[in-house]
């Protein structure tokens, strides 16, 4: 992984407990009292308490892989089906499943490893507390606690907050808390919109070809076209396996004349 604090991967065996660095709380949009008329922008809060079939179930669920891996990942191989099934046997909380979903290997995998550590802090604390962030002096505490205590620690500590508690509790699926701003025209962005991963790694695709520059004109077929280099092991792969069929194949035509036995 890259960036700075990159040595968690090996720390999560480790008892290396270091107190949470202190920050000051801002007065952002979701710590102020709305008196807005709900309406289609608004959250849709999912309980456990309001599940009363299997259909609120798989919203439940549903939702919950959305908020912890965004819509981009929402993919079947992400699936994790155990914890599905004992969340709905009542095993474990919507807490206890969104912890599952934050550590699995799937999470780690898609956000995780992509990330320095300050970018990857950033995306759990919009994902777990429905937040953005406070500043820099937050972002460098947990930081910290992912450095030491690694992404499990991580988790546990975001899900342990008193933030957490009194926003979601044990039954309540995370949500970008109070996103519309009144005083604009246009709200924040809802956290989907946002990359999955930072500067560092677009640097590292950009160096392998891939160009995302904003300003590129687009033609229709361009998401197709692969970098170039990666054209090039395609057509000495492809080159490869001609040859060996137009061999295979005159090998057959040969022995039904007797030429050669196979």
């Amino acid at each position: 992984m890259s960036g700075v604090f990159n040595n968690s991967d090996y720390m999560e065996g480790l008892d290396v407990s270091l107190p949470l660095l202190a920050y000051q709380p801002k007065s952002q949009n979701h710590r102020v009292n709305g008196y807005e008329v709900p309406g289609d922008d608004q959250p849709r809060i999912y309980r456990l308490e309001s599940v009363a079939s299997n259909q609120d179930m798989d919203l439940l669920i549903r939702a919950a892989y959305r908020q912890i891996f965004h819509e981009q990942q929402m993919l079947k191989s992400n699936r994790q089906t155990l914890l599905e099934s004992q969340l709905r046997a009542g095993l474990i909380t919507v807490k206890g499943f969104i912890r599952g979903l934050a550590t699995c290997d799937s999470f780690r995998a898609w956000n995780y490893h992509p990330n320095n550590n300050y970018r990857f802090v950033e995306l759990c604390v919009q994902r777990i507390l429905g937040r953005n962030v406070y500043d820099r002096k937050e972002t460098l505490a947990w930081s910290i606690v992912l450095a030491s205590q690694g992404l499990q620690g991580l988790i546990d500590g975001l899900l342990a907050t008193p933030e957490y508690e009194d926003s979601f509790g044990e039954n309540t699926v995370p949500y970008q808390r109070r996103r519309i701003l009144p005083q604009r025209s246009l709200g924040e962005l809802p956290f989907e919109r946002t990359p999955r991963y930072g500067q560092d790694h677009l640097t590292s695709l950009q160096a392998l070809g891939y160009d995302f520059c904003a300003d590129r004109p687009l033609g229709q077929q361009d998401w197709l076209v692969p970098p170039a280099p990666v054209r090039r092991a395609a057509g000495v792969i492809t080159l490869a396996l001609a040859l060996v069929l137009g061999l295979t194949t005159a090998a057959v035509v040969f022995s039904w004349f007797g030429w050669i036995t196979l």
